[in-house]
């Protein structure tokens, strides 16, 4: 006697003989794998071209990196570090608040300069300082804050937003412009 649930599992084919539904056959597995490696195939270029080729995300992700590494470096050697920003020739370069005038000129000839379709849009530091053009600095404090900031880079109509918060150590970058006033409210009596 056959068991009724074994019975209704097996199934007869077209040509006579008996199939087992109970799995997948090596046929429909190869069928699957091909698929999925025809997509990889087409997606994982186009991804990794985005990633690697995005002139914006490079710089931005450069920028966010220098900052990160600033804030680190003026707590271990206990010495404020000024970011010097560039907006007319979309350049920046760092140095140490006690460095003397000749060591400042060479770090500013040293200075890195954005890629030629990426510029620096504005640097905002408070409701009333936005600079579009000369030089901006950004100080970190050997105590471990930034002056608050926010930096604006673009390419073509994409704006970056990064936003400098006086003693949250993250750097997040936005995709969008925001303004200084939108990230840092005013205090209770400004």
């Amino acid at each position: 006697m056959v068991n009724p649930v074994v019975k209704e599992k097996t199934k007869i084919s077209t040509i006579g003989k008996r199939i087992n539904k109970l799995g997948y056959t090596l046929i429909e597995l190869l069928v699957v794998i091909v698929l999925i490696g025809v997509i990889l195939y087409v997606a994982v270029p186009k991804v990794r071209d985005d990633l690697l080729n995005d002139s914006l995300g490079v710089a931005t992700r450069h920028l966010t990196g220098i900052v990160k590494d600033i804030r680190h470096d003026a707590v271990r050697d206990h010495v404020d570090h000024i970011l010097q920003i560039d907006l007319t020739n979309n350049a920046f370069w760092v140095y140490k608040a006690d460095m003397t005038p000749e060591k400042k000129e060479e770090k500013k000839r040293d200075a890195y300069h954005l890629p030629s379709d990426i510029r620096f849009i504005d640097v905002e530091q408070g409701r009333e300082k936005t600079m579009a053009e000369g030089e901006a600095w950004v100080a970190f404090f050997k105590q471990g804050y930034v002056q608050p900031t926010v930096i604006h880079i673009g390419k073509e109509d994409r704006i970056i937003t990064i936003a400098l918060h006086p003693f949250i150590q993250v750097v997040k970058p936005f995709e969008k412009n925001i303004r200084y006033r939108d990230i840092f409210p005013p205090m209770a009596g400004q």
